[in-house]
Protein backbone atom coordinates (compact mmCIF):
# COMPACT_ATOMS: atom_id res chain seq x y z
CA UNK A 1 0.00 0.00 0.00
CA UNK A 2 1.55 3.36 -1.46
CA UNK A 3 2.13 5.96 1.67
CA UNK A 4 -0.18 8.97 1.72
CA UNK A 5 1.59 12.11 3.03
CA UNK A 6 0.07 15.79 3.45
CA UNK A 7 1.81 19.10 2.71
CA UNK A 8 0.78 22.20 4.40
CA UNK A 9 1.67 25.10 2.28
CA UNK A 10 2.15 24.80 -1.61
CA UNK A 11 4.59 27.62 -2.32
CA UNK A 12 8.06 27.31 -3.70
CA UNK A 13 8.80 24.63 -1.72
CA UNK A 14 5.92 22.66 -0.60
CA UNK A 15 5.04 22.58 -4.06
CA UNK A 16 8.00 21.08 -5.69
CA UNK A 17 7.63 18.72 -2.41
CA UNK A 18 4.11 17.69 -3.18
CA UNK A 19 4.51 16.85 -7.06
CA UNK A 20 7.89 14.85 -6.62
CA UNK A 21 5.48 12.71 -4.05
CA UNK A 22 3.07 12.70 -6.55
CA UNK A 23 5.77 11.78 -9.68
CA UNK A 24 7.22 9.00 -7.18
CA UNK A 25 4.00 7.25 -6.68
CA UNK A 26 2.65 8.85 -3.35
CA UNK A 27 -0.46 9.70 -2.63
CA UNK A 28 -0.28 13.50 -1.83
CA UNK A 29 -2.88 15.46 -0.17
CA UNK A 30 -2.27 19.21 0.39
CA UNK A 31 -3.75 22.42 1.90
CA UNK A 32 -2.46 25.86 0.88
CA UNK A 33 -5.35 28.69 1.64
CA UNK A 34 -3.42 31.09 -0.81
CA UNK A 35 -2.03 28.61 -3.30
CA UNK A 36 -4.21 26.49 -5.13
CA UNK A 37 -2.93 22.12 -5.36
CA UNK A 38 -0.36 20.98 -8.08
CA UNK A 39 -1.78 18.17 -10.55
CA UNK A 40 -2.15 14.94 -8.46
CA UNK A 41 -2.44 16.52 -5.24
CA UNK A 42 -5.95 16.29 -3.28
CA UNK A 43 -6.65 19.66 -2.55
CA UNK A 44 -8.47 20.11 1.08
CA UNK A 45 -9.79 23.29 2.40
CA UNK A 46 -7.45 23.13 6.54
CA UNK A 47 -4.73 21.23 7.84
CA UNK A 48 -7.10 19.27 9.96
CA UNK A 49 -8.35 18.08 7.03
CA UNK A 50 -4.94 17.51 4.71
CA UNK A 51 -3.62 15.42 8.01
CA UNK A 52 -6.85 13.59 8.42
CA UNK A 53 -5.44 9.48 6.94
CA UNK A 54 -2.10 11.00 6.10
CA UNK A 55 0.76 8.76 7.23
CA UNK A 56 2.47 11.75 7.16
CA UNK A 57 2.40 15.59 7.60
CA UNK A 58 5.13 17.84 6.02
CA UNK A 59 5.13 21.15 7.37
CA UNK A 60 5.97 23.71 4.34
CA UNK A 61 4.75 27.05 5.10
CA UNK A 62 6.37 29.63 7.04
CA UNK A 63 8.05 30.01 10.80
CA UNK A 64 5.21 32.45 11.75
CA UNK A 65 2.61 29.93 10.60
CA UNK A 66 4.40 26.99 11.88
CA UNK A 67 2.59 27.06 15.49
CA UNK A 68 -0.64 27.31 14.33
CA UNK A 69 -0.52 24.88 11.25
CA UNK A 70 0.47 21.90 14.17
CA UNK A 71 -2.29 23.12 16.49
CA UNK A 72 -4.53 23.27 13.59
CA UNK A 73 -3.73 19.65 12.34
CA UNK A 74 -2.83 18.00 15.00
CA UNK A 75 -6.28 16.61 15.99
CA UNK A 76 -5.94 14.35 12.79
CA UNK A 77 -2.07 13.80 12.42
CA UNK A 78 -0.24 10.32 12.27
CA UNK A 79 2.99 12.40 12.09
CA UNK A 80 4.42 15.38 12.25
CA UNK A 81 7.50 16.92 10.26
CA UNK A 82 8.02 20.57 10.51
CA UNK A 83 10.29 22.15 7.23
CA UNK A 84 9.91 25.80 8.14
CA UNK A 85 13.12 27.48 8.63
CA UNK A 86 12.32 28.49 12.70
CA UNK A 87 14.63 28.77 15.60
CA UNK A 88 15.41 25.95 17.33
CA UNK A 89 13.58 27.43 20.46
CA UNK A 90 10.25 26.94 18.36
CA UNK A 91 11.05 23.68 17.16
CA UNK A 92 11.61 22.68 20.56
CA UNK A 93 8.23 23.96 21.51
CA UNK A 94 6.45 22.60 18.27
CA UNK A 95 7.84 19.02 19.79
CA UNK A 96 6.47 20.03 23.36
CA UNK A 97 3.24 20.20 21.84
CA UNK A 98 3.18 17.64 19.56
CA UNK A 99 4.31 15.13 21.90
CA UNK A 100 1.53 16.40 24.86
CA UNK A 101 -0.80 15.01 21.63
CA UNK A 102 0.75 12.13 21.35
CA UNK A 103 1.86 12.63 17.75
CA UNK A 104 5.76 11.79 16.95
CA UNK A 105 7.57 15.10 15.73
CA UNK A 106 10.51 15.48 13.90
CA UNK A 107 12.60 18.93 13.46
CA UNK A 108 13.54 19.12 9.52
CA UNK A 109 15.68 21.47 8.23
CA UNK A 110 16.02 22.30 3.93
CA UNK A 111 20.01 22.85 3.81
CA UNK A 112 19.76 24.23 0.00
CA UNK A 113 17.74 25.89 -2.30
CA UNK A 114 14.63 23.73 -3.46
CA UNK A 115 14.28 24.62 -7.26
CA UNK A 116 16.91 22.55 -9.07
CA UNK A 117 16.21 19.62 -6.41
CA UNK A 118 13.28 19.42 -5.30
CA UNK A 119 12.54 16.95 -2.71
CA UNK A 120 16.44 15.52 -3.31
CA UNK A 121 16.97 18.79 -1.78
CA UNK A 122 19.61 18.15 1.38
CA UNK A 123 17.76 17.93 4.35
CA UNK A 124 18.56 16.89 8.19
CA UNK A 125 16.24 15.47 10.30
CA UNK A 126 16.17 15.55 14.34
CA UNK A 127 13.62 14.62 17.24
CA UNK A 128 11.42 11.64 18.17
CA UNK A 129 10.23 11.44 14.85
CA UNK A 130 13.25 11.42 12.75
CA UNK A 131 14.06 8.02 11.46
CA UNK A 132 9.98 7.52 11.01
CA UNK A 133 9.96 10.29 8.52
CA UNK A 134 13.68 9.15 6.90
CA UNK A 135 11.74 5.91 6.22
CA UNK A 136 8.78 7.26 4.88
CA UNK A 137 10.60 9.84 2.47
CA UNK A 138 13.50 7.81 1.14
CA UNK A 139 11.98 5.81 -1.24
CA UNK A 140 10.60 8.79 -2.42
CA UNK A 141 13.74 9.89 -3.68
CA UNK A 142 14.30 12.26 -0.80
CA UNK A 143 17.85 13.23 0.51
CA UNK A 144 17.45 13.16 4.68
CA UNK A 145 20.44 12.55 6.96
CA UNK A 146 19.58 11.73 10.44
CA UNK A 147 21.04 13.70 13.54
CA UNK A 148 20.46 11.76 16.94
CA UNK A 149 19.36 14.23 19.73
CA UNK A 150 16.18 16.09 19.86
CA UNK A 151 14.01 18.53 18.13
CA UNK A 152 15.61 22.27 17.14
CA UNK A 153 19.43 20.18 16.17
CA UNK A 154 18.30 20.57 12.49
CA UNK A 155 17.25 23.99 12.80
CA UNK A 156 20.33 24.82 15.14
CA UNK A 157 22.62 23.68 12.02
CA UNK A 158 21.08 25.69 9.22
CA UNK A 159 20.44 28.80 10.93
CA UNK A 160 24.63 28.33 12.06
CA UNK A 161 25.27 28.13 8.09
CA UNK A 162 22.35 30.68 7.77
CA UNK A 163 24.79 33.07 9.86
CA UNK A 164 27.45 32.44 7.73
CA UNK A 165 26.07 32.49 4.23
CA UNK A 166 23.77 34.78 4.42
CA UNK A 167 25.94 37.62 6.20
CA UNK A 168 28.15 36.77 2.78
CA UNK A 169 25.50 37.35 0.41
CA UNK A 170 24.88 40.10 2.42
CA UNK A 171 28.41 42.05 2.26
CA UNK A 172 29.00 40.91 -0.91
CA UNK A 173 25.65 42.69 -2.12
CA UNK A 174 26.73 45.61 -0.18
CA UNK A 175 30.48 45.98 -1.42
CA UNK A 176 28.71 45.97 -5.65
CA UNK A 177 26.38 48.25 -4.54
CA UNK A 178 29.14 50.63 -3.05
CA UNK A 179 31.26 50.05 -6.22
CA UNK A 180 28.51 50.71 -8.60
CA UNK A 181 28.05 54.30 -7.00
CA UNK A 182 31.59 54.95 -7.38
CA UNK A 183 31.66 53.43 -10.90
CA UNK A 184 33.81 50.25 -10.43
CA UNK A 185 31.46 47.61 -10.02
CA UNK A 186 33.33 45.28 -12.65
CA UNK A 187 36.59 45.63 -11.02
CA UNK A 188 35.08 44.65 -7.70
CA UNK A 189 33.31 42.14 -8.93
CA UNK A 190 36.13 40.34 -10.34
CA UNK A 191 38.19 41.06 -7.06
CA UNK A 192 35.23 39.28 -5.32
CA UNK A 193 35.33 36.02 -8.12
CA UNK A 194 39.15 35.59 -7.80
CA UNK A 195 38.85 35.81 -3.72
CA UNK A 196 36.22 33.05 -3.88
CA UNK A 197 37.81 31.11 -6.27
CA UNK A 198 40.71 30.65 -3.75
CA UNK A 199 39.33 29.56 -0.80
CA UNK A 200 40.71 26.14 0.77
CA UNK A 201 40.93 24.47 4.02
CA UNK A 202 43.03 27.00 5.67
CA UNK A 203 41.19 29.83 4.95
CA UNK A 204 38.89 29.72 7.73
CA UNK A 205 41.30 29.67 10.13
CA UNK A 206 43.42 32.74 8.91
CA UNK A 207 39.79 34.65 8.83
CA UNK A 208 39.35 33.84 12.38
CA UNK A 209 43.25 34.56 13.57
CA UNK A 210 43.22 37.34 11.03
CA UNK A 211 40.67 39.07 12.75
CA UNK A 212 41.44 38.75 16.20
CA UNK A 213 45.51 39.59 15.67
CA UNK A 214 44.47 42.56 13.55
CA UNK A 215 40.89 44.03 15.13
CA UNK A 216 42.65 47.00 15.89
CA UNK A 217 43.68 48.20 12.97
CA UNK A 218 40.69 46.40 11.15
CA UNK A 219 38.17 48.36 13.47
CA UNK A 220 39.86 51.66 12.02
CA UNK A 221 39.15 50.31 8.29
CA UNK A 222 35.82 49.33 8.76
CA UNK A 223 35.16 52.61 10.07
CA UNK A 224 36.57 54.18 7.24
CA UNK A 225 34.73 51.93 5.06
CA UNK A 226 31.19 52.77 6.89
CA UNK A 227 32.26 56.52 6.49
CA UNK A 228 33.19 55.94 2.77
CA UNK A 229 29.76 54.16 2.08
CA UNK A 230 28.07 57.14 3.90
CA UNK A 231 29.36 59.54 1.41
CA UNK A 232 28.25 57.29 -1.59
CA UNK A 233 25.13 57.37 -0.62
CA UNK A 234 24.86 53.77 0.06
CA UNK A 235 23.58 51.93 3.48
CA UNK A 236 26.44 51.10 5.90
CA UNK A 237 24.72 47.94 7.36
CA UNK A 238 27.77 44.98 6.68
CA UNK A 239 30.57 47.66 7.10
CA UNK A 240 28.85 49.31 9.92
CA UNK A 241 28.20 45.56 11.69
CA UNK A 242 31.62 44.41 10.83
CA UNK A 243 33.52 47.70 12.10
CA UNK A 244 31.28 46.98 16.15
CA UNK A 245 32.20 43.24 15.71
CA UNK A 246 36.10 43.62 15.24
CA UNK A 247 35.71 46.36 18.47
CA UNK A 248 34.53 44.05 20.59
CA UNK A 249 37.29 41.59 19.56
Amino acid sequence: MRATIAVLGLGEAGGAFARDLVAAGAAVRGYDPAVPAPDGVLDTGSEAEAAKGADLVLSVNSASAALDALEAGLATAAMWADLNTASPGTKRRLAEIAAAHGVPFADVAIMAPVPGHGLRVPMLATGQAAHQVTEILRPFGASVEVITGPAGLAAERKLLRSVFFKGMAAAVVEALTAARAAGCEDWLREVIENELARVDAATVERLVSGSHRHAVRRTAEMAAAAEMLGELGVPADVAAAARDHLARL
